[in-house]
């Protein structure tokens, strides 16, 4: 028998965002500068990890500022941000390990960086710096779009910059952000608590 209840909406866990601060530790725990630069590319350019092994020498546009990803979520390119740290940051990893294709490439220079591998990174910093938020390398990719969002910057760029299909998806992030939460004001501090009066104790 139908009787029209729509089916229940599964549960979302809100994802764990890392601050400013423990960014900044984890990149100084990667175990070289080749880990450190990747992870500051995943989180810099809000870049889930298969958009990040497929970068290519020729996906970074110092001209333009930004970063080419190529076939993301549903087959589509999209442009991210390139910013002037991240950038000093990958020509001094460029002149150190010289890859040829791959931005990121694995134990061979013409091979792509594992996912695997790439996950690894994160584990490893994230340990190295004490951080026992769960989470694995997409946590970076959250962490740029609610950081965005605590900014200032509006949804809308940042739909584009994440490559959402859906402005709902990139709404999500009203749930974790911060300043959002801090500047919101719980009713319980709208009582004006002097002029309740207190029941004797007995």
């Amino acid at each position: 028998m139908h009787l029209g209840i729509p089916p229940m909406k599964t549960q979302k866990k809100l994802p764990e965002i890392l601050s400013f601060e423990e960014i900044e530790r984890m990149f100084k725990c990667a175990f070289d500068l080749k880990q450190m630069v990747a992870l500051m590319t995943t989180y810099g350019a809000g870049l889930r990890v298969s958009e990040l092994v497929n970068l290519r020498i020729s996906d970074i546009d110092s001209k333009r500022m930004t970063i080419k990803v190529r076939q993301g979520k549903g087959n589509k390119d999209r442009y991210s941000i390139l910013s002037i740290r991240l950038l000093t940051e990958l020509r001094t990893y460029y002149r150190e390990y010289k890859p040829r294709f791959w931005l990121f490439h694995g134990a061979y220079n013409d091979r792509q960086l594992h996912i695997g591998t790439a996950q690894k990174m994160y584990y490893t910093a994230k340990k190295r710096a004490g951080i026992t938020k769960e989470g694995g390398i997409h946590t970076l990719r959250h962490c740029f779009a609610t950081h965005l969002l605590e900014a200032g910057v509006d949804l809308r760029t940042i739909q584009s910059l994440m490559g959402h299909a859906s402005i709902m998806t990139t709404m999500n992030y009203l749930r974790v952000t911060s300043k959002k939460l801090a500047a919101t004001r719980s009713p319980l501090d709208l009582i004006e608590t002097s002029n309740v009066r207190r029941l004797p104790e007995k």
